[in-house]
């Protein structure tokens, strides 16, 4: 590669100032001071007294540490999850193996390696792509129409694939389409509406299935280890499925509103996308295999628990074993859609360490008693909002933490374990308190930096922060309804 010019010539380089030491040293005092000061006075309950033990103490100084790396990116996401790992032994709070046990050994991890599996080979395979053109040959090329078919074809792929990958696959979809309307960025009401839409559309389906996004697992598995509560992929879908559906014409009509089309269609014909169909031609061996692998999958995640039932216990796979077991599929001799190394690039290894850093940070939090601290300091109130408003509220709690942490997976693993120490010692239902908390881990709707899901559309560059702010804190505010409608109702009816 060539030299700059300045360096050339002989210029000194242009001096930069890198405040990543600095960043690190903060967060290390943070550490230190939360460990090593006094801890607060404890609540007093009619349960009884609650205080900050020794050890809350210690776990509440490695999440402010990893927090503050985590939020300034100081380190890579994956290598201060793997600190967070080191760290929990070395306070005393945990043996290293049982850490390890806890987060790497969860069946969680290889849930999510099937599923990234499953999101590459249906973006690698075309397959988005005809299902993109195919929606947009049903609903024309109207622009109110056009919106409306690319949250449902966002929401309805990221039923199934991660949120983020369902938004690469309509990245280029979206942007081809604008261009070929002629329609400039940062100029186009139309463009700002359909590229914000190709986040949002991802991110209402993401909550729909437990293969939605990472949040999803570590919340699912967070309950499971420290409540005892088994969250089936079909008990999750009875709360997330009518959420995601009710967000898609609110998110329609919202993005209608914040953003009004300057032009009533888009400037070519029905025939046009016909065309773009019958270019990619009949269905490739590659789809169908991918189209059989993901559909098989789908099916057992749906029927294993009727499988069990009907073979008396006999057949009852785990939703893990499913989506690994569907993952490796993808690479059999006579199906084969992927190779090692496309799989290997397109899994997202950092969001496997940070489940695994949620994961061993959830545990000690809740066990060394600083989630149950933690949950009256921050939602001791909560009793006196009436039981209807509660998941409202706590959708409301829940993403103005996430404009903290700018991550779903860091969201979830520190609200969760407080929501559950707070609905034993409350006597509330846990999966309906958790419920909404999980959900909203993932609908980053405000800010661009809330995650990859919003960063992808963010580069075409047809839309700014600021446009996205606009709608993300209504959208914000009608998610939180939508949410606690559709757990009230499941309430309501047992689920």
């Amino acid at each position: 590669m060539a030299e700059p010019a300045s360096r050339i010539a002989g210029a000194p380089p242009p001096a930069v100032t890198d405040r990543s030491p600095y960043t690190l040293l903060v967060a290390v005092a943070l550490l230190l001071a939360i460990y090593l000061l006094p801890s607060p006075p404890p609540f007093v309950r009619d349960e009884g007294v609650i205080p900050l033990t020794a050890d809350g103490r210690a776990c509440l100084a490695i999440m402010a540490f990893a927090v503050t790396l985590w939020v300034t990116e100081t380190l890579p996401f994956a290598v201060t999850s793997l600190l967070v790992v080191v760290l929990i032994p070395v306070f005393g709070l945990a043996d290293y193996r049982t850490v390890v046990r806890a987060s790497f050994g969860d069946p969680i991890v290889t849930f999510f390696v099937g599923v990234l599996m499953l999101s590459s080979a249906f973006t690698r395979s075309g397959l988005g792509t005809r299902l993109v053109y195919g929606i947009l040959q049903q609903v024309g090329t109207r622009t109110d129409r056009v919106l409306l078919g690319v949250l449902i074809v966002g929401t309805a792929v990221s039923w199934w694939v991660t949120d983020m990958a369902a938004a690469a696959m309509l990245f280029p979809l979206g942007v081809g389409l604008l261009r070929d309307a002629s329609l400039s960025p940062g100029r186009s009401n139309v463009g700002r509406a359909i590229m914000i839409s190709t986040a949002f559309g991802p991110l209402i389906g993401g909550i729909a299935t437990p293969a939605g996004t990472a949040a999803n697992l570590v919340a699912i598995a967070q309950l499971g280890q420290l409540a005892g509560v088994e969250v089936s992929f079909t008990r999750w879908m009875l709360y997330g499925v009518p959420a995601s559906l009710l967000m898609v014409p609110l998110a329609w009509r919202l993005l209608l509103w914040v953003f009004p089309p300057e032009i009533e269609r888009l400037p070519f014909t029905p025939a046009d996308i016909r065309a773009k169909l019958a270019a990619l031609g009949p269905l490739r061996p590659v789809e169908r295999n991918t189209l059989l692998v993901f559909g098989t999958v789908i099916v057992l995640w749906l029927t294993t628990p009727l499988v069990a039932v009907w073979s008396g216990g006999r057949l009852d796979p785990p939703v893990e074993a499913v989506a690994l077991a569907g993952g490796l599929a993808l690479f059999l001799p006579g199906i084969r859609v992927l190779t090692w190394k496309q799989a290997e690039a397109d899994i997202e290894w950092g969001g496997i360490m940070l489940i695994v850093a949620g994961l061993s940070l959830g545990l000690v939090v809740f066990e060394s008693g600083a989630a149950r601290w933690l949950a009256w300091a921050l939602l001791g109130q909560i009793t006196i909002v009436p039981e209807l408003l509660r998941p409202f509220v706590i959708v409301l709690g829940v993403a103005a933490l996430h404009l903290l942490f700018s991550s779903n997976t860091v969201t979830a693993s520190i609200i969760v374990p407080i929501l559950v120490a707070l609905a034993r010692d409350l006597e509330l239902d846990m999966w309906a308190t958790v419920a909404p908390a999980a959900f909203t881990s993932s609908l980053a709707f405000i800010l661009v930096s809330e995650g990859p899901t919003t960063v992808i559309p963010y580069a075409s560059g047809y839309f700014s922060i600021k446009d996205m702010a606009r709608a993300g804190i209504w959208m914000t505010v009608g998610a939180a309804v939508c949410v606690a409608a559709a757990v009230s109702l499941g309430q309501a009816l047992g689920f």
